[in-house]
């Protein structure tokens, strides 16, 4: 999967979400994220979380590496596996 590709995807994503590159770019800047298996036979997992919640990532079970066409696999597949880590941020109000 190429950097366009990624890109035009994330487009994708948040135009059907509503969200605005702004408000995901300024949150993305507070997240800590670890990618990786718990074990071989295990779906590669993407855990997110805020920088708040970082003593968290800790007392979970240690992800093992996966590598770039593991991962990208899964994203094609649809078999990517993403957990939060701790508590989620508020929802910002529209006026």
């Amino acid at each position: 999967m190429n950097e366009v590709t990624v890109r035009e995807r994330v487009q994708e994503v948040l135009a059907n979400s509503g969200a605005d590159i702004e408000s995901v770019t300024d949150l993305a800047g507070q997240l800590l994220w670890r990618i990786g298996r718990i074990s071989d036979d295990d779906p590669v997992t993407v855990r997110v979380g805020l920088a708040s919640s970082a003593a968290l990532f800790h007392e979970l079970p240690r992800l093992r590496s996966a590598s770039d066409s593991e991962i990208e696999r899964c994203v094609l597949e649809g078999t990517l596996h993403v957990e939060w880590v701790g508590s989620r941020p508020r929802a910002v109000a529209e006026p």
